[in-house]
């Protein structure tokens, strides 16, 4: 694995992780709220096919955490981080797959530089709106919204709440090892950072429906984080949308089924190349 450190919006440093054959097509894996990009530890076998990029978003894991709402409310900033590592690392038939928050991220990259870099792009589990652009009916019972405790300085809270948000990311209990792991994840981010990043306002509705490159929505029908009805929303606003809604699973398909997510994934990002070379023909 190469690793990165990858100057994004601002100058902020992003760590950045790096598999698989340089000249092959790239998937640039975003991960969601409060989370990390070993989070896509079962995705590794994609990188016999692909380039598989992952990142710690801002404030994460072990890029740079400004303890500054101004460092996570601005849209332009999360666009540049992306723009950074598809730059600066060559990325070329680019899909980019966004989990959760992640979604927000996509959407932050194409209303800042457009879509001509990229092939194609995958929500996972995505938010459609953030900040005073979500409704109600977009958030599911177990959304960090609903938990003031998921934002509190009391650890022994923080890490209660932390831990029932992870179990409620998924329909059946992830193995101990895993489930483990993106709890510690979770807690490796700030109070503050975790409040900051619903602190901006997003609609990813005008973005997506000025997307032209084709779109693959993976939503888990028992999604409690984000409601299934917001990934049926975001795929009927993609012009060349398609919604892949699995049944008994919740918010984290790549996790839940990583042998069905990594199928679904590879012959979607084989398809975008395909279409993008001809498009450059």
């Amino acid at each position: 694995m190469r690793i990165h450190s990858i100057k994004g919006g601002g100058g902020l440093k992003l760590h950045v992780t790096d598999q698989g054959p340089e000249d092959a097509p790239a998937l640039l894996l975003i991960h969601g709220w409060a989370q990390h990009s070993v989070a896509w530890a079962a995705q590794a076998p994609l990188a016999e096919r692909f380039r598989v990029v992952a990142l710690d978003l801002r404030g994460h894991g072990s890029s740079e955490a400004p303890q500054d709402v101004a460092a996570y409310d601005k849209t332009a900033l999360w666009g540049d981080d992306i723009h950074a590592i598809i730059t600066e690392l060559g990325l070329k038939q680019t899909v980019l797959v966004g989990w959760s928050y992640g979604a927000r991220v996509i959407a932050s990259y194409i209303a800042t530089h457009g879509q001509d870099a990229i092939a194609g792009v995958v929500p996972v589990g995505g938010v459609i709106a953030i900040g005073e652009a979500r409704e109600p009916w977009m958030m599911g019972n177990g959304s960090p919204a609903r938990n003031k405790d998921l934002y509190t300085s009391d650890q022994a809270r923080l890490l209660t709440a932390t831990a029932q948000f992870v179990d409620q990311c998924t329909y059946a209990p992830l193995p101990r090892e895993i489930y483990g792991t993106l709890v510690g994840a979770n807690m490796l981010v700030s109070p503050l950072v975790r409040r900051a990043l619903f602190e901006g306002t997003l609609d990813c509705r005008p973005v997506w429906e000025s997307f032209t490159k084709p779109a693959l929505v993976i939503h888990g029908a028992n999604d409690s984080i984000v409601a299934p009805v917001v990934g049926e929303t975001a795929a009927n606003t993609f012009p060349k949308g398609r919604l892949s809604l699995w049944d008994k699973t919740g918010h984290a398909p790549f996790a839940e089924d990583p042998e069905r997510f990594n199928t679904e994934l590879a012959a979607f990002a084989e398809h975008a190349a395909e279409l993008q070379n001809e498009e450059a023909a």
